[in-house]
């Protein structure tokens, strides 16, 4: 039975995906560690350090298929490292040849690389999900770019704006997210081999050489030096998803405020039972906005983890590696998770365009004060204008009325604007500035 969200029968389709989960599971851990043994072999083949025919045994042999899993789980709990238990059962299966396997190699330079073949996959899924929110969010951006709504500032209404600006503006730091994820792949997909102390002295003066073949063979970026204690790739890999998962928690935040019954101007797609209450038959919880706020706490608590894992003692670490350990397969399924659960949300967003409308128009104007006392700048100066609008925004609040009403009588507005002009100022879609062209814009780039 799981004891986690990330293992739970229950809710590890909630906080993950089946996919992610493949990824980082002992099962996909240990393919990429026994695809690195094998590499290794390879490699050391092609430089004529090893025999051929030793290398073909081994990449053949290196399947997981063949380890004792419950074995390799004791013997992991003893020496405290899974590598020497595999090695063994591989060296085994491999008879003769398996005296060449893992020559010149150390423990965490073969769960260094197999890990960063993990991320390599990873970053893909992740990049893939973020395409499809871009996507989803680039529809709703298109659709809505002319649909007015109240903008809002310290939670009150502020100016007008579009909800097209609003998508648009939520979608630009997913669209930096996958420029980001471009830019670190070749900081990131790094791969290790560096020996006991980093230096490759057990391969002589063939170290260099090897490693080049290696990273060949796993089609990996070639480190100019050893990365044994030198961890800002992977700290950077999980910042990263520190940012995915905060820009997802800031549109997950808007859509739940949206959701509230006081605006009901949004709402996450609508499926019979789901967000519902055991009690309370009315309810409409806003259930995939919460998970995606749950994923970022948990990101963002976990990318800390990484950075404190950096401080890493002399030529290997003794603790924060294993800190690595949690903190980067949970950060990647729980960043998984989340871009599924905007996806689910955001592709069927139900936005109600009338709701909007009566909101934009609930304080009887007051909400385009700014038009009006930016027409009147020119003709009685910015402060004047504004004192002049502020008193008249309070009477009008205090005593009910709409504001046009309250500037009409006022002698200072009078002879400046008839009627007919005040309204236009008033109205809401007259005072949208640059939202549409903003809107453009982002969507071109």
């Amino acid at each position: 039975m799981g004891l986690t969200v990330f293992d739970s029968v229950l809710y590890r389709d909630m906080f993950g995906t089946a996919e992610m989960r493949a990824v980082f599971c002992d099962t996909g851990f240990l393919a990429r560690c026994l695809e690195v043994e094998a590499a290794l072999a390879r490699a050391q083949a092609a430089v004529g350090m090893i025999p051929a025919a030793a290398a073909n045994e081994i990449s053949a042999k290196a399947k997981p298929g063949i380890l004792d899993l419950e074995r390799l789980k004791r013997e992991t709990e003893t020496v405290g490292y899974p590598i020497l238990p595999l090695v063994r059962q591989l060296a085994a299966q491999c008879g003769e040849a398996g005296k060449y396997l893992h020559w010149g190699a150390t423990t965490q330079d073969i769960m260094d690389s197999a890990l960063v073949l993990q991320l390599r996959t990873a970053l893909d899924l992740l990049e893939a999900d973020l395409t499809a929110v871009s996507a989803a969010l680039e529809a709703l951006a298109r659709r809505h770019r002319d649909t007015p709504m109240a903008g809002r500032t310290h939670l009150q209404q502020a100016l007008p704006i579009t909800f097209g600006f609003k998508a648009a503006v939520w979608r630009a730091p997913i669209e930096r997210h996958r420029e980001r994820l471009a830019q670190l792949r070749p900081r990131v997909l790094v791969g290790q081999f560096g020996g006991a102390a980093g230096t490759l002295a057990s391969l002589g003066d063939q170290g260099l050489a090897v490693r080049a073949a290696l990273m060949r063979e796993l089609g990996l970026g070639e480190p100019a030096i050893t990365w044994h204690v030198a961890r800002d790739g992977l700290a950077e890999a999980v910042l990263f998803t520190g940012l995915v998962t905060g820009s997802l928690a800031k549109i997950a935040t808007d859509v739940m405020l949206m959701m509230a019954t006081e605006l009901g101007e949004a709402f996450e797609p609508f499926e019979h039972g789901r967000g519902g209450s055991s009690t309370m038959p009315q309810k409409r919880n806003p259930i995939s906005s919460e998970l995606i706020l749950a994923c970022a706490k948990l990101v963002r608590q976990h990318a800390a983890l990484m950075l404190d894992a950096m401080v890493q003692d002399f030529e290997r670490a003794t603790g924060p590696w294993h800190a690595e350990w949690i903190a980067l397969p949970e950060s990647f399924i729980a960043t998984a998770g989340a871009l599924r659960q905007a996806k689910l949300m955001l592709a069927g967003l139900t936005v109600d365009t009338e709701r909007m409308a009566r909101n934009l128009g609930m304080t009887s104007g007051l909400i385009v004060a700014e038009a009006v006392m930016m027409g009147l700048a020119p003709k009685l100066g910015r402060q004047a204008a504004h004192d002049i609008v502020y008193d008249a925004c309070r009477e009008a609040a205090q005593s009910g009325r709409a504001l046009i009403e309250v500037l009409v009588e006022n002698p200072q507005v009078g002879p400046h604007f008839q009627r007919a002009e005040l309204e236009r100022l008033l109205d809401p879609r007259n005072y949208l500035g640059s939202a549409g062209a903003m809107v453009d814009r982002s969507l071109k780039g």
